[in-house]
């Protein structure tokens, strides 16, 4: 099979051809329909992942068929269509794991990061969490879902979204787009924060009522404005100060939710946030049963990301464009 393979840190992705590889004892081998390709897999290459397993098969947004199945795999069966996510596995026994938070475990391991992930024409994978995906749903499409629509859809589940909410999303991209999808499905009003005014009408489009530029206006100011504020800001910019910048913006018991962010430290405002009983929280991704319910949701609304199909070999180039800021919209590395 081919694959391309982060050979360690700051390194460029190489291509290679490897056997295909057999599924061990509760495993299964997958062969990938296709792949997304993630900020997270360009956060690897560049030597952000501290305890990376180099040399390793980048990817983690991964559709496609069962194949072959090891020992003891009575679920999913050869020819299931199925999902793959960040989470690879976890240690099935810590309190986070019995309860279904197997994402907070702290033996789990992440897909493509210290195991091979979907960056290969098979790949194999822990039976257990592999997700089916609902009938009728594009493969090619929805490949983004397993990671970008698993993190907005569980962050806003995670932050209280609900029906009639306030909910001020910022930055439009990958997890961006989905969140202001799925909290308008959800029966929220959305407002989206971005730099510029020209996301203004793609906004709109994807359901938002508001749109805030931060080139011509203070977000804080505008969300305030916005019948008191918003319940929840899901910041799904890779930039903790634009996070911060709207902080203010929250209603009363509002929620600032940090599903990305940057290098530097989130600074709160300390009387604010007491006088208003605001909250601040983070999500990491989700669970199996998160990814379960993200994909029947996104089945149910016909909610898909825009994507871009590209081949293997473009998945250098790819990254590249994506660390000088030039790449746009979602790139899905396709397989015949």
């Amino acid at each position: 099979m081919r694959a391309a393979v982060a050979t360690g840190p700051n390194a460029p992705l190489a291509l290679d051809d490897r056997d295909v590889p057999e599924p061990g004892a509760g495993e299964v081998l997958v062969k990938v329909t296709a792949c997304g390709v993630c900020f997270s897999d360009l956060n690897l290459l560049q030597g952000h992942y501290p305890f990376a397993r180099f040399p390793v098969v980048p990817g983690h947004e991964i559709t496609g068929v069962v194949t072959a199945v090891g020992e003891g795999v009575t679920w999913p069966e050869v020819g299931t269509a199925v999902g793959a996510q960040f989470l690879y596995d976890s240690c099935g026994h810590c309190d986070y794991c019995v309860r279904g938070d197997q994402i907070l475990c702290p033996s789990k391991r992440i897909t493509g990061v210290v195991t091979d992930g979907g960056y290969a024409e098979y790949a194999v994978l822990k039976a257990g969490y592999v997700t089916p995906l609902p009938a009728g749903l594009d493969p090619v499409a929805a490949a983004p879902l397993m990671c970008a629509g698993l993190t907005a859809f569980n962050g806003l589940r995670q932050g209280g979204a609900r029906a009639g909410a306030r909910i001020a999303v910022i930055g439009a991209g990958g997890i961006g787009a989905l969140a202001i999808r799925y909290a308008a499905a959800m029966g929220a009003r959305v407002a989206v924060i971005g730099r510029s005014a020209h996301g203004a009408e793609q906004a709109k489009n994807m359901g938002a009522e508001l749109y805030v530029a931060t080139s011509e206006t203070d977000p804080a100011a505008a969300l305030k404005a916005w019948d008191g504020g918003a319940d929840l800001i899901l910041n799904a910019a890779p930039s903790t100060d634009a996070a911060a910048a709207a902080l203010g913006g929250l209603a009363p018991d509002g929620t600032l939710l940090l599903c990305g962010y940057g290098p530097e430290p989130l600074v709160l405002p300390t009387q604010p946030m007491v006088l208003n009983r605001l909250h601040v929280a983070a999500n990491p991704s989700g669970s199996p049963h998160d990814l379960r319910d993200t994909l029947a949701f996104s089945a149910a609304h016909d909610i898909l990301p825009d994507i871009t199909p590209i081949t293997l070999d473009d998945a250098p180039a790819t990254l590249d464009a994506m660390a000088a800021g030039t790449a746009h919209g979602r790139r899905v590395i396709t397989f015949s």
